[in-house]
Formats: structure tokens, sequence, C-alpha cells
């Protein structure tokens, strides 16, 4: 079986990966995560998860490598993660009462193949007052993550409704997709799958 790494510094997207019960290894990429002009949320998002699957791929040829990004948009605007708590409350300020949609990216490059996939998030955000927005961030401190929202934890609260075909996607990494593309790549996360001819 080669050898599964995941392209990726994130620990919510190791703890995501983690729940499939396969061994893999971890080696955070060296990519410049910047936007390039004019580019779309979903455009950015697949390219920087290519960008990350590919770096690694090229120091693993052997190995079956998942990249993955998200950016989320409110209003035509692009939100990374913050980093710091008046750039989360700006964000929270900025998508309160609004539609933000989360695009997660995932990339495995496997088999001699590359596979790329982006689901979509949607989220109607409540209205937010500035008081509840501060003691959400202070609580939550979601400063690493894309639109300063952890969905997992506290950041629940702050949403009228999510939708999404994959319930992974929002967290970070989307594994109804990744689970297909790693069969494709030759890792089916149960083993042989219902299509694939029985052993002889």
């Amino acid at each position: 079986m080669p050898e599964l790494i995941l392209a990726s510094g994130s620990p919510y997207r190791r703890e995501l990966l983690s729940r499939l019960g396969l061994s893999f290894s971890v080696v955070s990429p060296d990519v410049d995560e910047r936007a390039e002009a004019a580019e779309s949320g979903i455009d950015m998002a697949r390219r920087l998860a290519l960008l990350k699957a590919r770096a690694i791929a090229a120091r693993y040829p052997d190995a079956v490598v998942i990249g993955s990004d998200q950016v989320a948009e409110c209003a035509g605007s692009k939100l990374g993660k913050p980093g710091t708590v008046e750039r989360a409350t700006e964000q929270l300020s900025f998508c309160s009462g609004h539609e933000v949609v989360f695009h997660t990216a995932v990339a495995v490059i496997g088999n001699r193949r590359e596979h790329i996939e982006v689901v979509p998030t949607r989220v109607r955000m409540r209205p937010l007052t500035r008081d509840v927005i501060e003691r959400y961030v202070e609580k939550d401190r979601p400063l690493d993550c894309a639109g300063a929202m952890k969905s997992e934890a506290l950041g629940i609260a702050l949403a009228e409704a999510i939708t999404s075909n994959d319930p992974t996607a929002l967290v970070g990494l989307p594994l109804i997709a990744v689970t297909g593309m790693l069969a494709d790549a030759g890792l089916p996360v149960l083993g042989a799958l219902p299509h694939d001819p029985p052993a002889q």
C-alpha cells in the first residue's frame, strides 16, 4: 500500500483525516497562500489545494498526497484566517446577517493521477451585535479559521442555517470527497469497494 501524506499543518484537518482509521504522515507544505489578482474564492481554494499537494508529491513521488484549502466569501469579498482578535471581530461584523460561502477544496495526488474537488458550504449568519461577536471571539479564539467561525464549537451559535453536501467540509476537509478520491488512488478506506472485482 502506498504511503499516505496529509500536506497540511492544520490540526483540524489532521483530526478529520484520523477519523478514517488510516495510517498517515503529516508534512506541512511551504507555499505562498496569497490571493492572485481578480481570483475568485473557489478558484483560489482549488489552486492552493493543488499547490500544496503538488509541493509534497514532488518530494514523495510514490506516496498518495492530500492537499486542502478553504476560502470564505461574503458579499463578494474573500475572507481568510483573521490571525488577530481585531480582524476576527471585523470579519464577523461584516458577515452579520449575511450568507457566507465556504469553498473547501481537496486535491489528492497518487497513482500518477490528480483529483481535485471543491465542496461549498453555505452559512446564513444571524444578525450579531458587537457584544456577542466580542464574547464569541474571546471564548472560541477562531483566529486560525477562515471567516473567523468554528462551526464545530461555539461558532455554531452564530449561524441560522448551514447547507452542504458534506458536514465535514466546513471544518476543513470534505471526507465524503476524500474517501472516493483515495479509492481512485488505490487506498480504499474500507478495503475493496462493492464495484471492485472480487479477489481471486
